[in-house]
């Protein structure tokens, strides 16, 4: 069996010709675990080939809307169209279920009684969730927003960490040690970055520090697309990097 990532959206708040909000697929056997739901996610999904009618969970990495916008219309396409009895699963980091619920106050009281089973669940540091018998999602604080979290998957195959957004973090590298795949943010170019986010200078730090087996680069703003931020990466991690595309597909196996 595989452990497979798809990154459906590699962008950020920035509108992007060629990059969606953050959204990433990650899939064994029967879990299909969307990180993240930012603007046009859910018709990404489907140009991707993916089954988005058959997703059975949702992480949350933090509660800006580039990272959840589109969570409302995922709920009402399942809604709408599918013919969905499976349950889904929403989880992330603490104020997940307040956040869905606020939601819909405004959206209406379909959005907590879709017409499938539907669970919420606030994560905490330190309690893996079980998405399978055999796969387990973790997370761990980022400095970005006080709820922000990055979020790891662990399978027989191996460990991908996401990192959503994050500022520099030797905590965040000792936890996201060993990882057979860190997907990193990679938000502007060196010279260019604000607090709470990653130039390529920093995720090459992170991964070295970590000892991640691979790097992909994703949340990359317009500015991003000038540079060589491969080669910036290079001159701190000397592991393999990929400059993630919407839709790029990347596996894991052991």
């Amino acid at each position: 069996m595989t452990l497979a990532l798809v990154t459906v959206g590699t962008g950020t708040v920035a509108p992007s010709a060629t990059r969606t909000g953050p959204a990433h697929w990650v899939e064994r056997g029967d879990v299909r675990l969307l990180m993240d739901c930012g603007a046009g996610a859910t018709h990404r999904l489907a140009k991707c080939g993916l089954a988005w009618e058959r997703v059975s969970h949702v992480a949350l990495s933090h509660f800006h809307p580039d990272h959840f916008g589109e969570l409302p219309a995922l709920l009402f396409a399942l809604r709408h169209a599918t013919k969905r009895e499976e349950p889904l699963v929403i989880v992330g980091p603490a104020g997940t279920v307040r956040l869905v619920k606020g939601l819909a106050e405004g959206f209406g009281d379909w959005l907590l009684d879709p017409g499938y089973p539907i669970g919420i669940l606030d994560l905490q540091a330190g309690e893996p969730f079980p998405l399978s018998p055999d796969v387990m999602l973790d997370v761990h604080p980022t400095p970005h927003t006080p709820e922000s979290v990055a979020l790891g998957v662990t399978a027989p195959e191996g460990r991908i960490v996401y990192t959503g957004d994050t500022g520099p973090s030797d905590d965040l590298a000792a936890w996201a040690k060993g990882c057979d795949l860190l997907l990193a943010e990679c938000s502007l170019p060196d010279g260019q970055g604000v607090e709470g986010h990653l130039t390529p200078d920093g995720v090459g730090r992170l991964a070295a520090l970590s000892g991640a087996a691979r790097l992909v680069l994703t949340h990359l703003y317009p500015p991003t697309e000038t540079v060589d931020v491969r080669a910036a990466v290079a001159r701190r991690y000397r592991g393999p990097v990929a400059v993630a595309a919407d839709g790029d597909r990347f596996e894991v196996t052991r």
